[in-house]
């Protein structure tokens, strides 16, 4: 287990300054760092040379010889000269929040595209910062034959970072055809689609699960959930039959967190293009977190980013049960629910049925018994309440969407 000493700047107007901190102390724990201190400075800027203030490099210095701490991480995503002097004046190992964040990222992906994902972003993130790698190049003369070894060494890395780069997005890009084309036949179904969203650990995860157990079918697909950072990497999709004969597909998506290294906004746009082709989003809201409100704003901020908008969202509070007393939501439409418990989640599903279905007609009919075909159809894909068997035909009491109303109108009474 590394051993490291975290490092934040505040610089004044960042009033989440300390979450941020307790943050990366859990990022930190989650790339199993054992953490020993946290040293912290005050000032308008970064610094050029160090980012934080040459006097705090020295007590940072001490620090490291008096805890025997083998790696620093700072807060913020440092520049290449940043690293390069820090590493050069403390002789240790100085990495970033974004490098933890890749780092949980690439523990964490399974699947083939998440992995690609993960590499693209690491490698976007290391190209400007190889020249760190090399202390002691040859300088740089004009004229033939100039380049020292270290030079050559330094374009080398670079330019086999950038064909990892054009061979990885050429990979995504195959990835992507592959997961819109199995859009296109979900659309032709007429099914409507759910994407959840939402903080990482606000349980996502677990809401998936909870609503998958109400499916009538289905039920033993369950994914992967756990009370951790980033628990899930990995674009699921379920589908869910519930009694009543609505089905929609259920999309579980990566989690958000402050300060999501752009890198991995871009390589993930391929999986979060599952939100943009939603028919409803539920924005998963961990209730007992107290920091809840700063997570919204989060979340509505890189889906902003992302450009969606105009799409049906519910927001919905979840961990209840963790919870003394509910504050007073203005967000809406909103719905407390608690998904490890089950509490509310037929609510839930009864707003997410008025939003997904909202033109169902409630009809009477009466089939010719030669058309019992139509019944049968009816009876796995639309909702019947009665059924009466009469000298004329099978007269029933039906819930409709608008296609099937339209289709069968000539037997409606």
């Amino acid at each position: 287990m590394e051993k490291a000493i975290l490092v934040g700047l505040d610089i004044g107007f960042r009033q989440e300054f300390q979450d941020s901190m307790e943050e990366l102390k859990n990022l930190a724990e989650a790339c199993n760092i054992e953490v020993l201190s946290i040293l912290t400075q005050k000032a308008d800027s970064p610094t050029a040379n160090f980012y934080i203030g040459k006097g705090k490099v020295e007590e940072l210095k001490q620090l490291i010889t008096t805890l025997d701490a083998n790696v620093v991480v700072f807060d913020d995503e440092l520049s290449p000269s940043h690293i390069r002097n820090l590493e050069k004046a403390l002789e240790i190992k100085v990495i970033d929040r974004t490098i933890l964040i890749l780092d949980i990222f690439a523990s964490r992906a399974k699947t083939k595209e998440a992995m690609l994902q993960v590499e693209l972003a690491q490698s976007m993130y290391m190209l400007p910062r190889v020249i760190g790698l090399y202390k002691s190049l040859s300088r740089q003369k004009s004229g033939t034959g100039s380049k020292g070894p270290g030079e050559q060494q330094l374009e080398l890395d670079r330019r086999l970072l950038r064909d990892n780069i054009t061979r990885l997005k050429h990979e995504l890009k195959e990835a992507v055809v592959i997961r819109r084309t199995q859009r296109e036949k979900r659309k032709k179904t007429d099914i409507p689609t759910v994407a959840l969203t939402g903080y990482t650990n606000s349980g996502k995860s677990t809401l998936m699960n909870t609503l998958l157990s109400f499916s009538i079918v289905n039920q033993e697909k369950y994914v992967f959930e756990k009370d951790m950072l980033f628990a899930t990497l990995e674009t699921q999709t379920r589908n869910i039959t519930l009694e009543n004969n609505h089905s929609f597909l259920i999309t579980d998506t990566v989690g958000f967190i402050s300060k999501l290294p752009h890198h991995l906004i871009e390589a993930f746009k391929s999986t979060l293009e599952e939100i943009k082709e939603a028919s409803l989003i539920l924005h998963v809201i961990d209730l007992s977190n107290p920091h809840f409100l700063k997570q919204i704003e989060v979340v509505k901020f890189v889906l902003k980013e992302m450009g969606i908008e105009n799409i049906p969202l519910i927001y919905v509070y979840n961990k209840i049960d963790l919870c003394q007393d509910l504050p007073i939501i203005e967000t809406q439409p909103s719905i407390y629910v608690s998904a490890l418990k089950n509490i509310y989640l037929d609510r839930l599903l009864e707003l997410m049925n008025k939003t997904l279905f909202p033109n169902i007609h409630k009809v009477h009919m009466l089939l010719p018994f030669d058309k019992g075909q139509i019944y049968n159809f009816l009876k796995e894909n639309a909702n019947i309440l009665e059924t009466e068997y009469l000298n004329e035909g099978i007269f029933f009491t039906v819930e409709l969407n608008e296609s099937q109303y339209l289709k069968y109108s000539e037997y409606i009474k």
